[in-house]
């Protein structure tokens, strides 16, 4: 409450399906994302608890960093590291700010993705189905570049299991994500 000026309009950042995100900063003066999950939402709940179990135990250069979570009755919270440039959503929809994607940076923005996607499919102790990866869960830092975040629908699959499937593609937009970017 106290990093977020009790969740002021002047901090909020976006929102999502199932949340609202709002910048706060807290008394040490580092830079939060505070993701704040909809009381309304039958869907949150079961969401929040994945994401924060998930994004727990992961920790990568090109995925967002989790720094904790909070449950207290109705309230559910998830903090992250705060992303500057927002997500790439913004980039690939302004004009203005889409002159800054030079060729060489696009590149840079597909293969972080690219390293981010392999760390959890292969690399990770964890082999995690992202299932919901698109422009606006790309989040760029202060230098552009792509952290993957949004682990609501992520799924865990198991060595064993040698072709990992979704109940829907449409949670699969990764191909659409590379074809705005190039």
């Amino acid at each position: 409450m106290t990093a977020t000026k009790n969740f002021s309009e002047e901090d909020f950042i976006g929102v999502g399906g199932f949340d609202s995100v709002y910048k706060g900063i807290l008394s040490n003066g580092e830079e939060i994302a505070v993701k704040r999950l909809s009381k309304n939402s039958r869907q949150g709940g079961e969401e929040f608890r994945n994401e924060a179990t998930l994004i727990a135990k992961l920790q990568y250069k090109n995925l967002v960093a989790f720094l904790g979570c909070c449950s207290q009755g109705e309230e559910r919270l998830l903090i992250y590291e705060y992303m500057p440039n927002k997500s790439l959503n913004y980039f690939i929809f302004d004009p203005k700010k889409r002159e800054l994607l030079t060729w060489p940076k696009q590149f840079e923005i597909v293969m972080g993705i690219a390293r981010g996607l392999v760390y959890l499919h292969q690399d990770s102790k964890l082999q995690i189905i992202h299932r919901h990866l698109k422009a606006s869960n790309i989040l760029l830092d202060k230098y552009l570049n792509p952290k993957i975040s949004d682990f609501g629908l992520a799924r865990i699959f198991r060595d064993d299991v040698e072709d990992a499937k979704t109940e829907s593609w449409e949670h699969c937009k990764f191909y659409q994500l590379l074809t705005y970017v190039c």
